[in-house]
């Protein structure tokens, strides 16, 4: 019974030990917060316009000598359902998804007639070919990276998918605060997303911080604007759209 008794003991000591371990590690974090300014390439400096899509993630980074490398961060928690990019009123909803890497992503068909989603960028690289009303298609999202997503027979459908390996992002909301939570005290590269990039920036803006007690703010962060939600790019076969879009009976309304 006494050895029991000491083991009981053992057991409650090191529970509280890693409880207050955990305190410890839990305050040693903070809410990272900063504010998005859309600029125009004629008055830099100058808030204009609403502000545009804006995503922002940390990695952290760590030192050896002379060089910084970043860190392998923890990967982001698993999705309860799939992600989807839905097309729909010839759009894609949500414009821009933000998913962690290796995310099955799926693409239904929710208009009355047929789409083909494509991408030719390094996040992701796919042709889901036609495919008709009421039929999904799936992507793996297994690599970090900006995948821009194009429609090939209506050239007003485009939308973003961001592939990432932290949890610690946010987006800008309608007036430009951005704020991430139960961010740890370190240093990190933070990335900077906005849609006024458009599809020939496939990287992100980059710069290393530091988040520690008095410096939690990432104060001013300043993006091109965005003229428009329609993105100038090629179809699949790197060509000029058609215009007016292709007459054939295959892209017509489903009877």
């Amino acid at each position: 019974m006494k050895s029991r008794r000491k083991i009981f003991v053992w057991i409650a000591l090191l529970a509280t030990g890693v409880g207050g371990l955990y305190a410890q590690v839990t305050a040693l974090a903070t809410t990272v917060r900063g504010r998005v300014e859309a600029v125009g390439a004629a008055s830099a400096g100058k808030r204009r316009g609403a502000i545009p899509e804006t995503v922002v993630w940390l990695t952290p980074v760590m030192a050896t000598g002379a060089e910084t490398i970043i860190a392998a961060p923890s990967p982001p928690a698993a999705l309860a359902q799939n992600p989807r990019l839905v097309q729909k009123n010839k759009s894609f909803e949500p414009h821009i998804l933000v998913v962690p890497a290796g995310s099955l992503v799926e693409f239904p068909n929710r208009d009355p007639f047929f789409h083909n989603v494509f991408s030719l960028f390094e996040g992701k690289r796919f042709d889901l070919g036609l495919y008709e009303a009421g039929t999904t298609r799936m992507v793996r999202f297994d690599r970090p990276g900006i995948s821009y997503i194009f429609c090939n027979i209506h050239p007003e459908m485009s939308a973003v998918v961001i592939t990432l390996t932290t949890p610690l992002y946010a987006m800008a909301n309608k007036n430009g605060q951005v704020s991430i939570a139960g961010v740890p005290y370190g240093r990190y590269m933070l990335h900077v997303w906005s849609e006024g990039m458009g599809p020939e920036n496939t990287q992100p803006l980059t710069r290393e911080i530091t988040i520690a007690e008095n410096a939690a703010s990432l104060g001013v962060i300043r993006v091109p604007e965005a003229e428009n939600m329609r993105m100038a790019h090629k179809n699949k076969y790197g060509r000029d759209y058609d215009d007016p879009t292709p007459n054939n009976s295959i892209y017509q309304q489903q009877r």
